[in-house]
C-alpha cells in the first residue's frame, strides 16, 4: 500500500497541538495594519484552534498530522 499524500496547502497552514487538537493562524493580519488598533493586532498574533466542525475536514488534507 503507498503512503497517503497531504494536502501542500493546508499543511503549511495546520498543526497540531500536543492533545492531538488542530491549530490555525488568525485571519487579517497581512495588511491594512494602520487601521487597526494594537490591541486587535495583539490579538491576531495567537494561534487559535479549528472548529470542530472543520477539523474533520482537515484531517482528511493531512492524514499524518498528530
Amino acid at each position: 500500500m503507498p503512503k497517503m499524500k497531504s494536502n501542500r496547502a493546508a499543511h503549511k497552514r495546520f498543526g497540531a497541538t500536543a492533545l492531538g487538537k488542530i491549530r490555525r493562524n488568525k485571519a487579517y493580519a497581512r495588511h491594512i495594519l494602520t487601521t487597526k488598533t494594537t490591541k486587535q493586532k495583539r490579538g491576531l498574533r495567537s494561534r487559535s484552534l479549528v472548529d470542530k466542525a472543520n477539523a474533520k475536514s482537515i484531517r482528511k488534507l493531512l492524514p499524518y498530522l498528530g
